[in-house]
């Protein structure tokens, strides 16, 4: 038993393989419809366009370098290339472009939608100009000089719509009108929101709507970041590469090239206001120091003077040299740290580092200070004084000369970045890969496809396998009908009011016949052993095909000679006399009901031996005629006279029609549809039958699809109501 419940958990791959290849078509469908709407978006795309420009960066020597001469190289120089990108995109280089462009307004066309621009494209075009914002539509435009909304309205759509000589704002989301000016002329206005200052000017007569926003400065920004890029040439090259992208070749030319123009005048700007600063600072110092080296020289004359001359050791002589150069770079350090910390934080990586120089210097101060104590107390006030002199000497020649280098620098100051290429218009556009996108997409589509083709199979959750009716029922499968491609569901037919055909007839040779023809065979080995020759065929739901098989098996039994009679018991929505063009004027209804004989009700067919007996008139109490003693003896009186008698009964867990006739029958077969029949409805209506005392003797598979499938929904509640009566 565990065997076959693992059998039956199995997965099985081939089939579900088999059945997804017989889903081609839908899997198809789905991967060209995918590739059709990618089409359709990328058509009303506006088409991308990018421009370049090139800026070298180079390493920062200005007012620094020229106060600090060798000892720039023990500080070090940071990498300044990384520094100027974020200065490229910050708010101060975006504001001044949004400003000087009025980036910050956007206008659009109400008519810009998604049908108009897949017919007929974009036929409006926005112009940027440091006095204006120009709109253009098709032959008419109209400026806008002036645009400014309280804060409330910022980031906010608002509907322009232009009179004769005047226009309103509207919101679009209350419709309520919340300004209205004069064209041509500076319209202010003044809210408890804030003030409006509006300048709209134009010529031609304008009737359209259009949307107009005006962006706060982030939202401003962030647009502009949205198509901007920056990205170093090479690895600490000081080469950076400028991109901008949009719509318009003009507009994104002048925006990178504005944004290049303003960087550029902010450098010169920035390193003359450093150089600006370090002169101002050598002001302060340079008569400072002067005063320092007097006194110093003066200190060092009166020495000399009252012990006229002093005997100095060589070792003595490599410590003057060697303090002078300490206290040398002590001092441009110190000088250095001042000109810096007037700038940056203290936590800043060029503080940190003067720092750390200057704990480094501070400590070889420190050891040759410690050796002086060794030196006769002569000497040591000799070499502290020449010390002192020569220091104060070499630091104030180079601050000196270092106020001349910048005062030079500062005459002919040019910045550290320099514009290699600027901004060209572009021809081509941005290459969209369509190949690669479309490819993409169709294999997109190929797996939604088969996710639709997967979803559909569980849908078909019914009967598949007739070993497995066989297995749980523990009843026969005499057939499995394979699926006709010629034949439709008779019931469509009849809604569509076109005639159903006989396949036996017209289309001997179909597999589905072919599979017919094994039921007879069946069929007759077991009406040898039953108590009559009376055969049933039901179904437990509606569509199942019973009366497909019903009036084709009849047909196969007749072609062997063999008289055959069909009875319509479906008294609700019979068909059988479709098959066979017959009259439905009078039937099983009116003979039982006792207003016809049963010479009237028994039709011959073209099909020689076959008889049929309609439904009739469709009646109001089915159940209780199929319950009666006329029934019954009619049955009898029929028996003689056939070698088959076929009944067609409705759906057996729809109606009780079906559960009376089984008691008055020899050979009772039901009906499963392929996929659409549930295994809990073959048993419930075998169960149904075990109650009545009927029983089943078999089961019929019918619609077995190896191709393409449908999707099916089951519900136990049946709606089987009579239908019109037809002829």
């Amino acid at each position: 038993m565990n065997k076959n419940n693992n059998t039956e958990n199995m997965i099985d791959l081939k089939g579900v393989l088999f059945s997804l290849f017989a889903q081609w078509k839908l899997i198809l469908v789905c991967a060209l419809l995918s590739v059709l709407a990618v089409l359709l978006y990328l058509r009303t795309v506006a088409i991308n366009y990018k421009v370049d420009a090139i800026v070298q960066v180079e390493e920062s020597r200005g007012a620094s370098a020229a106060l600090l001469g060798n000892l720039s190289s023990v500080i070090g120089q940071m990498s300044s290339s990384n520094a100027e990108v974020e200065v490229l995109k910050s708010r101060n280089i975006l504001e001044s472009v949004i400003n000087r462009l009025n980036l910050d307004l956007q206008i659009a066309s109400t008519e810009d939608t998604f049908v108009q621009r897949l017919f007929q494209g974009v036929n409006y075009q926005t112009e940027y100009q440091p006095e204006t914002v120009r709109f253009k539509e098709g032959q008419k435009s109209f400026d806008i000089r002036q645009f400014e909304v309280p804060a409330a309205y910022l980031d906010k759509n608002l509907l322009l719509q232009f009179q004769q000589q005047g226009f309103s704002l509207i919101n679009p989301v209350t419709e309520e009108t919340i300004f209205k000016g004069a064209l041509n002329q500076p319209v202010q206005f003044k809210t408890a929101q804030g003030d409006w200052k509006i300048a709209i000017f134009t010529q031609d007569p304008l009737d359209s709507s259009y949307q107009v926003q005006k962006l706060s400065l982030p939202s401003a920004i962030d647009s502009i970041l949205a198509n901007y890029s920056i990205v170093e040439k090479g690895e600490l090259s000081g080469i950076l590469q400028l991109r901008y992208q949009g719509h318009d070749k003009q507009h994104i030319t002048k925006v990178l090239n504005t944004i290049l123009a303003i960087y550029s005048q902010n450098n010169i700007t920035r390193r003359s206001a450093e150089t600006a600063q370090t002169l101002a600072f050598l002001d302060e110092q340079l008569p400072d120091l002067r005063k320092q080296l007097d006194d110093a020289a003066f200190a060092f004359n009166r020495f000399r003077q009252k012990y006229n001359t002093v005997d100095i050791t060589r070792e003595s002589e490599l410590y003057l040299n060697q303090s002078v150069n300490l206290e040398s770079q002590r001092a441009l350090l110190e000088q250095r740290q001042a000109e810096i910390g007037a700038k940056y934080a203290a936590a800043h990586p060029a503080m940190r580092e003067i720092t750390a120089q200057l704990r480094v210097v501070n400590g070889k101060i420190r050891e040759l200070n410690s050796t002086l104590k060794n030196i006769p107390e002569i000497q040591r006030q000799y070499l502290q004084l020449s010390r002192d002199v020569e220091v104060k000497q070499q630091l104030y020649t180079n601050l000196v000369n270092s106020y001349q280098q910048l005062r030079v620098v500062k005459a002919g100051e040019s910045g550290n970045v320099h514009i290699i290429d600027t901004a060209l218009e572009p021809v081509d556009q941005i290459q969209q890969k369509q190949p690669l996108i479309l490819f993409l997409t169709f294999c997109f589509g190929i797996f939604l496809g088969i996710l639709v083709a997967l979803f559909r199979n569980m849908l078909r959750s019914g009967v598949k396998d007739s070993s497995q009716i066989e297995y749980q029922l523990d009843l026969p499968v005499y057939a499995n009908i394979a699926h006709s491609t010629v034949q439709k569901p008779g019931l469509k037919l009849l809604k569509k009011k076109k005639m159903p055909f006989l396949l036996a007839l017209k289309h001997s040779d179909d597999m589905a016949v072919e599979s017919l023809r094994s039921i007879r065979t069946a069929s007759h080995f077991a009406l040898t052993q039953a108590k009559n020759n009376i055969m049933m065929i039901s179904g437990p739901a509606p569509k199942v095909g019973k009366s497909f098989v019903a009036s084709n098996l009849a047909v196969i039994m007749a072609e062997k000679n063999k008289r055959v009679l069909i009875i319509d018991a479906d008294l609700r929505r019979g068909h059988i006399h479709k098959y066979f063009n017959l009259d439905n004027q009078y039937g099983l209804t009116e003979y039982l009901n006792e207003h016809v004989s049963l010479d009237k009700v028994v039709q011959t067919t073209n099909v020689p031996n076959l008889n049929v007996i309609s439904c009739g008139e469709n009646a109001t109490n089915p159940a209780e005629l199929l319950n009666s003693e006329r029934f019954q003896e009619l049955l009898q009186k029929l028996i003689p006279h056939y070698d088959h008698i076929i009944i067609d009964t409705p759906p057996v867990l729809a109606v009780t029609d079906a559960i009376i006739v089984s008691r008055y029958v020899g050979l009772n077969l039901v009906v499963a549809r392929y996929a659409k029949t549930q295994m809990k409805e073959l048993a419930l209506t075998v169960n149904r039958f075990k109650q009545a005392g009927s029983t089943v003797n078999g089961l019929i598979l019918n619609d077995i699809q190896r191709s393409a499938g449908g999707s099916y929904s089951y519900d136990y509640t049946y709606s089987y109501k009579p239908k019109a009566k037809t002829s």
